[in-house]
């Protein structure tokens, strides 16, 4: 056996453990109740108290083998954006119960020890994010299924020619059928928090905005990357939709992680490839990353605008809000600009590591 095809196994290996190495984190505090639970009181950005903060999602909010882990059951940092957004709106209080693994059926069952996602939202919620649907189309079998067959096939399209077999692209069709469910999970989100402001964040670039490859970093086909890619735009792109017709607001993280994602280098990049250099769970943010999916400091910011204007209730005291009291539009353009600027600055700074 080759080297290069001993290297595309290896990494093929490492692709179906992801989820195996997120759940014997070593924590440095495990809350009974799966949360986790914090208070700010410091110099964050804007004034006053914005009430209670409530951080939904998959292991992209997480953050699975980021220092420290706050809980070894679903991978939880206490640097990840949730944290870091926490920390910028002073006054909050963020209970954060994202979890490795979730899938939007998580927002309504126990995910192992931990209790349903939604049980944290109350009327007292003012602010909620959610990163949710990438594992209802089936990351973890993606990434090692498209390794798997890179083997056989390193310079052609084995991937897509798996998942297209039949003549039906079976991931468009995944990211179709998880539209409803996100739905779902927005309505239930607006029962149960009806004063809350609602953000959806979607995903970051996991590969090349280009289509290009970089085996053996990568171990996917020459063919399969402009594919794959393509999968998590039209993910993407769904969230966004829904988060529209639900009257929440869709954060785009895509836009402005292009050029730092798997195949970038290291300090570059804010997506680790399925062998990491930094301390992150295979294809998922590192540290940097997450800063790349939080808000800005600068209260000039759009983007922080966004998480600031969301934690400020404005509607009537003791009632839901209207429908359209909640932002409808998409923060896509002006805040990704405002994104790419703030990480691009903070990247010059820790070219190093994060």
């Amino acid at each position: 056996m080759g080297c290069g095809r001993a290297s595309i196994l290896g990494a093929a290996a490492a692709a179906a453990l992801v989820f195996a190495a997120v759940s014997t984190v070593p924590a440095v505090a495990y809350p009974s109740d799966g949360r986790h639970h914090v208070h700010t009181h410091g110099h964050g950005h804007g004034s006053g108290h914005r009430g209670a903060y409530v951080a939904l999602g998959d292991s992209y909010t997480s953050g699975p083998l980021i220092p420290d882990q706050v809980d070894a059951a679903c991978g939880r940092s206490n640097r990840n954006y949730p944290s870091l957004v926490a920390q910028r709106l002073r006054g909050t209080e963020l209970t954060d119960v994202s979890c490795g693994g979730a899938t939007t059926a998580e927002m309504w069952k126990a995910q192992g020890g931990n209790p349903p996602q939604l049980d944290a939202l109350s009327r007292r919620t003012s602010l909620v994010t959610v990163q949710i649907g990438g594992n209802d189309i089936g990351f973890g079998s993606i990434i090692s299924t498209c390794a798997g067959a890179a083997v056989s096939d390193p310079t052609g399209n084995p991937c897509e020619k798996h998942y297209s077999a039949g003549g039906t692209d079976r991931l468009r069709a995944a990211v179709e059928a998880a539209a409803p469910k996100v739905d779902a999970v927005l309505d239930a989100i607006r029962h149960r928090a009806p004063r809350a402001r609602v953000v959806v964040v979607g995903y970051p670039a996991l590969l090349p905005d280009s289509g290009a490859g970089c085996r053996p970093a990568v171990p996917f086909a020459d063919g399969d990357f402009a594919y794959l890619r393509d999968t998590g735009k039209r993910l993407n792109a769904m969230l966004a939709r829904r988060a529209k017709a639900a009257h929440a607001t869709y954060v785009d993280t895509y836009t402005p992680t292009v050029g730092h994602d798997m195949c970038a280098a290291p300090g570059v990049r804010w997506i680790e490839p399925l062998t990491p250099a930094a301390q992150a769970a295979p294809a998922h943010p590192n540290a940097l990353g997450e800063q790349a999916m939080a808000p800005p400091s600068s209260r000039r910011s759009a983007y922080a605008a966004a998480y600031d204007g969301a934690a400020r209730v404005s509607c009537p005291r003791g009632r839901p809000c209207p429908r359209g009291r909640h932002s409808a539009a998409t923060a896509t353009g002006r805040l990704a600009g405002a994104l790419a600027s703030r990480v691009t600055s903070a990247t010059t700074s820790t070219t190093s590591g994060p």
